[in-house]
């Protein structure tokens, strides 16, 4: 007999859980012990059963509120920097005292997005963690929040997680929040609203009934949470979002219970190679370049490369080999790839032929605008390159 999707969780191995603030502080904004000392104890009881886990934890903005004694959440850079130095070692000490008692050691990892967006950086962090993992550590991962500056800023846990799960290969992301999960409208504004307990694609629609912002406590709302969902599982990598409060959640989890466990989110059939899950979701996108219903087709039913023929329009600032996301004519991320012009040249060149290009720039360096090794369809549209035999 087939397992069904949830049961299907009872084989992960590699677990992330990311936890948010909302979860583990009280409304005062002090931390809740008793949270997250039962977090601590699902996580070791996970370990027990042979599972690798990894912690991303909000919290430390958080505990340093508490500790420097301000009534509420700071709205300048420099005074949550300041929490955060203060917070994160208040809170890795919490960690270190609980996971001890459950004979497990831990391991704090600070991550910026110049260790996603820099191959180099984005290598050494994966042997970091998978190394930390072979010696039986638990990663404790946040962002590097005291030092980092805006344009390397991830900005929040949810999207610090998927990138986590992604660089690891993990087999599942659980997003612990308050909430119970995903909705098929705002459920605050809407007392009709249901529960969606598996998610198999996330639509425009999806992301339209994930809203805005969530909790004042952090920086995720439901549209964060979808949009590291739509990294996880064109990356092949399921994910669940439920309510951190609910009792042994991540147990029940991954034990593939379906009543009062939130909502999956299925993953697509096969999983991006490292090279392009890198292209796809470590590097910064630069620009936009918007194609035709035709070329739209060619690449999502095809496999083809995006040649200049097909595009319409073009915005940003980039340069040959920067990543650019693809979108179609009615704004959707179809893709994303590293363009082989300049935005100066790909203005000149959008909806001209290839036999056309070296009359308009004077040269023709390539025929594609972005060749179809160097693109990644994202999940919801057509089939991936690796799932073409042609490639």
């Amino acid at each position: 007999m087939k397992e069904s999707v949830r049961g299907e969780l009872k084989k992960a191995k590699r677990v992330v859980v990311k936890v948010g603030t909302s979860t583990l502080t009280h409304a005062t904004g002090r931390l809740n012990l008793d949270q997250i000392e039962k977090l601590v104890r699902q996580i070791s009881d996970l370990a027990n059963e042979g599972r690798e886990m990894i912690l991303v934890t909000s919290g430390a903005v958080g505990a340093g509120i508490a500790e420097i004694g301000l009534s509420e959440r700071p709205n300048t850079i420099p005074e949550k920097q300041a929490c955060a130095a203060v917070g994160q070692g208040i809170l890795m000490h919490i960690y270190r005292n609980l996971f001890g008692e459950y004979g497990y050691m831990v391991g704090q990892v600070l991550l910026t997005r110049e260790d996603s967006v820099k191959r180099d950086r984005y290598a050494n962090s994966r042997r970091t963690l998978l190394t930390l993992l072979e010696m039986s550590v638990i990663p404790i991962i946040n962002e590097n929040d005291a030092v980092v500056i805006d344009e390397l800023k991830i900005g929040d846990n949810d999207t610090l997680a998927a990138m986590v799960a992604t660089l690891v290969d993990a087999d599942l992301l659980i997003i612990l929040s308050d909430i119970d999960g995903m909705y098929d409208k705002n459920p605050q504004t809407h007392l009709d609203a249901k529960l969606l307990p598996v998610v198999p694609m996330i639509t425009t629609e999806v992301e339209a009934a994930a809203g805005g912002a969530g909790s004042s406590g952090g920086t995720g709302g439901m549209a964060t949470k979808i949009s590291a969902g739509k990294m996880v599982t064109s990356s092949g990598i399921p994910m669940v979002i439920a309510q951190g409060s609910s009792d042994k959640i991540l147990g029940r989890i991954l034990s593939g219970e379906e009543r009062d466990t939130g909502t999956l989110f299925t993953a697509r059939s096969s999983r991006i190679e490292m090279r392009k899950r890198f292209l796809a979701f470590g590097a910064r996108t630069k620009g936009t370049v918007v194609v035709d219903l035709g070329c739209e087709k060619a690449l999502l039913e095809k496999g083809s490369s995006l040649l200049p023929t097909g595009v319409i329009s073009v915005e940003g600032d980039f340069h040959p080999g920067d990543t650019v996301k693809v979108l179609n004519e009615i704004g959707q991320e179809i893709a994303r790839g590293l363009i082989n012009y300049s935005y100066e040249e790909a203005v000149k060149i959008k909806g001209a032929s290839t036999n056309k290009l070296e009359e308009i720039l004077g040269h023709k360096s390539y025929d594609e605008l972005i060749h179809r090794d160097y693109l990644v369809i994202l999940t919801g549209f057509g089939k991936s390159l690796e799932e073409d035999e042609t490639v």
